[in-house]
């Protein structure tokens, strides 16, 4: 028997498949695995969805280590081919190089890039025209914030991007639900999280975004609701252009 929270999350996964058309009969995807609660849960989904949907479509579990200390691939490996079957594990040193006295600035940036490289080469080598990743509605809000606040510009993760004038998608299928229903649903059904070995984990531009949000969410449960609704809801007149957007609208 589901739960009020399996129900809630369904629907709201259910709901973003279906506004941006994720996944279409006889996809087959490949799901990133980080190891985190997220992409742990996006599987499980996945997979129960695979199970009672009225299309056929196919995933490919990949997880690629990034090359540090106490890795927990192996772990990884035997968790989701007993719990679901295959996996195809990557060993790279990109969390290494990242970290090398030469790239001191930005390590989560280039190991990052690396790493979303490497998942588009075996997505085209494996067959696969869509990637899923499990990025949740939370994540979304926090990459606009980021944006604005670092790289002084307006924009986010989209549910559904087109790569390679339109050869891979990357897909979100948990855009829409909300990060403590993701904790929940692991512990709901017993769901691993392996621990980031990142040396840069919790100290990142994203840590400081999400502690200022959560202030922010406490003061007032609809904030939330409202600044992803928001991203759909621009008011573009009400915006500041540059100079030669000005120039172009008076002749």
């Amino acid at each position: 028997m589901k739960t009020g929270l399996q129900k809630r999350i369904n629907r709201a996964v259910g709901k973003a498949i279906h506004d941006w058309d994720m996944i279409l009969e006889n996809d087959r995807i490949l799901v990133g695995l980080s190891g985190g609660k997220d992409s742990q849960a996006l599987l499980e989904i996945l997979v129960a969805l695979q199970k009672k949907a009225p299309i056929r479509f196919e995933l490919l579990p990949v997880h690629i280590d990034a090359g540090f200390e106490g890795s927990f691939a192996k772990d990884l490996e035997y968790y989701v081919e007993n719990a679901y079957g295959d996996i195809k594990i990557e060993y790279k040193d990109y969390g290494v190089l990242a970290h090398s006295d030469e790239n001191r600035s930005n390590p989560c940036f280039l190991c990052s890039w690396l790493r979303r490289k490497r998942l588009f080469e075996i997505a085209q080598e494996q067959g696969c025209k869509k990637i899923a990743l499990g990025h949740n509605k939370d994540d979304i809000i926090e990459t606009l914030f980021i944006n604005i606040c670092y790289a002084g510009k307006i924009g986010t993760m989209k549910p559904r991007q087109a790569f390679f004038n339109g050869a891979i998608d990357i897909i979100r299928p948990l855009s829409y639900v909300d990060k403590e229903d993701i904790i929940r649903f692991g512990q709901l059904f017993d769901l691993p999280e392996f621990k980031n070995n990142c040396p840069s984990a919790n100290q990142t531009k994203r840590s400081e975004i999400k502690n200022l949000l959560e202030t922010l969410y406490k003061h007032n449960k609809h904030i939330k609701g409202n600044i992803f609704r928001a991203m759909s809801n621009v008011a573009l007149d009400y915006l500041l252009e540059n100079k030669n957007d000005r120039h172009s609208k008076s002749t």
